[in-house]
């Protein structure tokens, strides 16, 4: 199941390297602190929709597994991907404060999560100053584990990225 979710990872990712060269978007990278912690990536695909990617670590051990008087506090490495749709209008303002929401997936590894898999719901609203190329994000990300232990979950991140 690992290989298949990787596959799908990889497949939608030169799909949307095709599309965002097709119509000419731009691509941001960034940080991101929350959980996870590490690199945030977005690659526009249309006018409102997006693959957002992230790398990082996460803190805390597992959160999920079932506690059996042992608790694995180690870090573990943590990588999502989600597609997302952005409502431009729903704030009326003079700058941009899209609200976006989404679905995606993720995978952690270490820390008693032995290579997890999880489907994510991704919510969040940016700012994206209309004279400067960057955005600034704020998300929650309800997410229902699949493997090693199935639970559900709940990431937040705060982040910026500069778009190229």
């Amino acid at each position: 199941m690992k290989y298949i979710f990787c596959a799908g990872l990889t497949l939608c990712l030169i799909l949307a390297l095709h599309v965002s060269k097709a119509q000419e978007r731009k691509f941001g990278l960034g940080l991101i602190v929350g959980e996870p912690t590490g690199i945030s990536a977005k690659l526009w695909t249309s006018h409102t929709t997006a693959f957002d990617f992230g790398l990082g670590w996460s803190v805390g051990g597992d959160r999920i597994g079932k506690y059996d008087g042992y608790y694995n506090g180690g870090s573990r490495v943590h990588f999502h991907m989600d597609y997302l749709w952005h409502a431009f209008e729903a704030i009326h303002s003079n700058e941009r404060f899209p609200i976006y929401y989404g679905i995606g997936g993720r995978i952690n590894t270490g820390a008693g999560y032995n290579s997890s898999i999880a489907v994510r719901g991704v919510i969040g609203i940016a700012w994206m100053p209309r004279e400067t190329p960057i955005d600034i994000f704020f998300e929650l990300v309800p997410s229902l584990q699949l493997t090693s232990s199935a639970g559900l979950a709940i990431d937040a991140g705060l982040g910026a990225r500069y778009f190229f």
